[in-house]
């Protein structure tokens, strides 16, 4: 897959798709790096500002991780645990506030799982990180 300029599909949308497709198929590994802003921009012969938000909307999507002295890597997949719902628990899923990524040290783009139980109590979980199963 190569990027068009002339498709009606913007140019950092073809990249987020084409660098997404390297990450479903193993080519780009848990941990690997991307590449940085200039080296992307002059393999695909596009801007840097095109790169920046292929990046971001891949961050977005929890794919991949930026940090300094780091960079942009593939984000590793996180180990899942079951917690189980009481009976009469609720379940609602949302994007944290910036507090709540800081305070669960969430990667942009991973939801929260609110769980309220029948007393109203109230438990913020990673969206990626928990299975939740029923008794």
């Amino acid at each position: 897959m190569s990027i068009d300029p002339r498709s009606h599909t913007p140019i950092y949308v073809q990249l987020a798709d084409l660098l997404r497709e390297q990450i479903e198929s193993g080519a780009l590994a848990a941990g690997a790096n991307v590449g940085s802003e200039t080296r992307l921009s002059q393999e695909h012969q596009i801007g840097r500002d095109a790169v920046r938000m292929a990046i971001s909307l891949l961050r977005s999507e929890g794919l991949v991780t930026t940090s300094r002295p780091f960079g942009t890597r593939v984000r590793e997949a996180p180990q899942r645990r079951q917690v189980e719902l009481g009976a009469g628990s609720s379940v609602t899923a949302r994007m944290p506030t910036g507090n709540e990524r800081r305070t669960l040290q969430l990667d942009e783009g991973v939801p929260i799982l609110e769980v309220r139980n029948p007393k109203g109590e109230v438990e913020l979980l990673a969206g990626d990180e928990v299975e939740l199963i029923r008794p």
